[in-house]
Order: C-alpha cells, then sequence, then structure tokens
C-alpha cells in the first residue's frame, strides 16, 4: 500500500426499521463494506464485507429486504464489532489513511458506536464526504444519492445496493471521477 495515493473507502449498512425502532432495541451495525482506492490509477482493491453480529438489535424484515442481509448469516459469519474495528486497524491501517463514505452518516454512525461501546476509534480523522465533493464537482444545486450519483456519470450499478460490500467499491468509483 502507497501511503499517499491510497483512500479508504467504508460503507455501513445498519439495523433498520420501517417505522419506530422496536423498544430496547438501536440501529447497529451489521456490516462493514470496505475497499481501497488508489487515486492514481482508479484501482480498487481488498474489497470486503466485514459481517458484524448486531449485540443489542435483531435484523427486521424491512432490513432483510433492503440489504439482503439475514439474521441467520449474521448469527453465523458476523464477528463483534470490536473485532471488526481492529480489523479495520490492523489490516486496513485505518488511522493512518484518508477515509471516504457517501455522506456524513457513516462517519457518525461510527463514531457512535465506537463510543457507545467504549472502542477506540479505529478511522483517521480525515474523512471525505464523497456527496458532498461530487455534488460541488458537479455543480449540482441538489445533493443526489450514491445510485443517481452512478446514473449522472453513467457508470453502472456494480452488486447489490446497500451491500457494504458492493457499494464501498461504487462510491470508489465516484469518488476516482471527482478527484482525476
Amino acid at each position: 500500500m502507497k501511503t499517499t495515493n491510497t483512500i479508504i473507502i467504508i460503507d455501513l449498512e445498519a439495523t433498520c426499521w420501517n417505522g419506530p425502532i422496536p423498544e430496547g432495541q438501536v440501529s447497529e451495525i451489521i456490516e462493514i463494506g470496505i475497499c481501497l482506492l488508489d487515486t492514481q490509477t482508479g484501482s480498487i482493491s481488498k474489497n470486503e464485507g466485514i459481517l458484524v453480529k448486531p449485540e443489542r438489535s435483531k435484523v427486521s424484515p424491512f432490513c432483510r429486504e433492503l440489504t439482503t442481509i439475514t439474521q441467520e448469516l449474521l448469527d453465523k459469519e458476523g464477528i463483534s464489532f470490536e473485532a471488526a474495528c481492529e480489523m479495520l486497524r490492523t489490516q486496513y491501517s485505518g488511522h493512518k489513511y484518508t477515509w471516504a463514505s457517501y455522506g456524513q452518516y457513516d462517519l457518525n454512525m461510527m463514531k457512535r458506536q465506537c463510543s457507545y461501546r467504549g472502542i477506540e476509534y479505529p478511522l483517521s480523522q480525515n474523512h471525505i464526504n464523497v456527496k458532498e465533493l461530487f455534488s460541488k464537482v458537479k455543480g449540482l444545486r441538489k445533493k443526489v444519492g450514491m445510485k443517481g450519483a452512478l446514473g449522472i456519470l453513467e457508470i453502472p450499478l456494480e452488486g447489490t445496493h446497500h451491500r457494504g460490500v458492493d457499494d464501498a467499491k461504487n462510491i470508489a468509483k465516484i469518488l476516482h471521477w471527482c478527484i482525476q
């Protein structure tokens, strides 16, 4: 990994409901989609979805429909949020590189969940909001979602929308277009 040319792209998926949050549950990260963007070449590497087992919520039917992530999948393959943060620290050197997400949600959610759980924040303070950057570079008055940005750029959406592993890669393509 070349330090200066690498940006970490992250897209989170979290437990969600169609309506109010059920009593006793909270929205929690269930997938950390991640990849590395080489800003020189545009190549995308180390693309994966880290499945995180929720501790204070369950995957609702609405959430399953939106993300395709099931409670059974998380029970079987999910790791703790703490272990996921450790992966970001060790396998991605998250604290050393600028990172990016589409919008402010992912940044806020990571900080909130780390704070709530008393876990050291695994990412750098340098964050790029790709949604803001795209709007600025394109001269748009109204911000668009990731899928809308891909449409404007005529880049086909790859994979499943609302799966972190796929959305991270799609966001990387938008970011690369922005900084070229």
